[in-house]
């Protein structure tokens, strides 16, 4: 398989290394957090080839001693050296029993720069205060972007690419298939075995059928408001007796899991984020494929202007998140705004997203929320415009693929 530099991700952690901080590489399943840290440890070989490195995979048969927490820390200190920088690294953390005893003895005595990955059913994020004593730096990825998309087909054209990425989303692993049933097959798998092993086994739940349902409802509803109260009366008409605050604990379970995104509505005249409408993204739009596949005889599920619209914009909303921004539904008054996103410097960005913005009508539904915004932030229109960027009434109209590939910014 072709290797892709996942430079974002790179560039962050040589941001924390060498600091004090217990480093956590989380994500969806088959993200790619290993292969993360293999192309991370390299770099810090190539810059620094005195230094000790101890790598571990607890998935691998050559370390299965090691899967007992003393025999762990015993191998680790015992690899120790003295008067070099060491650096330590271990995959499958999860496999080792009690590892949190290692992690934290080792932490105490500020022997090693330290990076963990891990199954999602043992290091969710909200755990990672209850296993660690020390400072944590939890490192979000997410499946592949355009960008790397890109980097990896090496498409020659650009909205060509796209519409590929559309049809098969940012799982790396499903790029050995070159059938869709197949590539539809392998985000199928990893679904299951997220629900299987990351919610279902780490939370002890029974009905599993009330999971499952719970994500292809989500699924088909990205990019729509939605409440745990809504979702609850919809599912009783499918013999789902649970309440709303079962379906909003089964939420909280597919968020942490990283399958879902929650975006809260952010009101823009009271300044106040509202807590009684949200929506939920996808990590990958290609597991809305496999989620409806069942459902859907066929696997064209743009069935109208508005679910292609939906799915762009869940892919909007991912890269926002991949980007580092903190991100909302914005309300004014009646209208929507898609999202209000803003850096870690505090510049604020109103956006758009607009499967086709050709016609009149269609063009001033999206522009009318942002005209009606009276500060001075950038506002901006995403689409399939496949032109350059337009400014009009001081909008900045961009072409979504040259945006997701880093060709046009805010």
């Amino acid at each position: 398989m072709k290797l892709v530099e996942r430079k974002k991700y790179i560039e962050y952690l040589d941001k924390v290394k060498n600091t004090p901080d217990i480093k956590v590489v989380t994500g969806i399943r088959r993200s790619g957090k290993s292969e993360l840290l293999k192309s991370f440890m390299e770099k810090l070989k190539i810059e620094n080839p005195k230094a000790n490195f101890i790598s571990i995979d607890l998935s691998s048969i050559e370390y299965e001693n090691l899967l007992d927490y003393h025999n762990l820390n015993n191998y680790i200190e015992g690899n120790h050296k003295k008067n070099v920088k060491n650096y330590l690294f271990i995959d499958e953390i999860q496999n080792c029993h009690n590892f949190e005893r290692t992690i934290n003895s080792l932490h105490s005595k500020k022997l090693f720069d330290m990076y963990l990955t891990g199954s999602n059913a043992f290091l969710l994020s909200s755990d990672l205060v209850t296993f660690f004593t020390g400072r944590t730096m939890e490192v979000s990825i997410f499946p592949f972007s355009f960008n790397e998309f890109m980097q990896y087909f090496e498409y020659s054209d650009l909205q060509e690419g796209f519409n590929k990425y559309i049809e098969i989303g940012g799982f790396a692993g499903s790029y050995y298939y070159n059938d869709k049933k197949t590539i539809n097959d392998y985000v199928n798998n990893v679904f299951n075995n997220l629900i299987d092993r990351d919610i279902i086994k780490k939370f002890g739940i029974r009905d599993h059928k009330l999971t499952k349902n719970l994500a292809t409802f989500l699924a088909d509803n990205i990019s729509n408001l939605t409440s745990s109260r809504k979702i609850a009366n919809i599912l009783s008409t499918k013999d789902f007796n649970e309440n709303h605050n079962t379906i909003s604990k089964y939420i909280n379970y597919l968020c942490n899991s990283f399958m879902f995104y929650e975006m809260k509505r952010f009101d823009l005249k009271g300044k106040q984020i509202l807590n009684t409408t949200e929506k939920y993204y996808l990590a990958d739009h290609s597991l809305k494929y496999a989620l409806l596949t069942n459902s859907q005889k066929e696997t064209n599920f743009f069935q109208s202007q508005q679910d292609y619209g939906n799915l762009l914009e869940n892919i909007i909303a991912i890269e926002l998140l991949r980007r580092g921004y903190k991100t909302h539904v914005g309300k004014l008054y009646q209208k929507e705004i898609d999202f209000v996103a803003s850096d870690y410097l505090g510049n604020r960005f109103y956006i758009q997203v607009g499967a086709n913005i050709d016609n009149n009508e269609t063009f001033k539904r999206e522009i009318t929320p942002l005209l009606q915004i009276k500060d001075n932030y950038p506002k901006i229109i995403l689409s399939r415009t496949k032109f350059q960027q337009e400014i009009v009434d001081g909008v900045k109209v961009i072409d979504i693929a040259q945006w997701l590939n880093y060709e046009i910014d805010f």
